[in-house]
């Protein structure tokens, strides 16, 4: 379920960051024309997909949650913080966020996490 998480990260991060990059006119609708904050965006984008393409090939699960993890708390803030569930990026999120949910608890319920402070 990890590997399944990481390539769903894949898959939709480089269209998604190649679009934004060549200023597709599709994908500004979506996110905008260029902007500080379209330019933060893109770099946490790069930075989800660079993580998940090296944690492919040097498995880490502590690292896989922590990604995993962030990732869901973000996702599922977007409707709040963009103030509608109707944006294509936010409906997305959303489905992420929850297969991403199911990965961990397949984590948890496999007991593949070993935290130094859980006894």
């Amino acid at each position: 379920m990890i590997t399944a998480s990481l390539l769903l990260n894949i898959v939709v991060l480089i269209p998604v960051c190649f679009f934004i990059l060549t200023n597709n006119r599709k994908m500004e609708k979506v996110v905008g024309e260029f902007n500080p904050a379209r330019g933060i965006l893109i770099a946490i984008y790069t930075a989800i997909l660079l993580a998940s393409v090296l944690l492919l090939f040097f498995m880490d699960v502590k690292l896989a949650f922590a990604l995993f993890f962030m990732q869901i708390v973000y996702k599922l803030l977007s409707p709040v913080t963009v103030k509608t569930i109707r944006n294509p990026v936010v409906i997305s999120n959303i489905f992420i966020a929850i297969f991403h949910l199911v990965t961990i608890y397949t984590m948890i319920k496999a007991e593949s996490l070993h935290f130094d402070f859980l006894p």
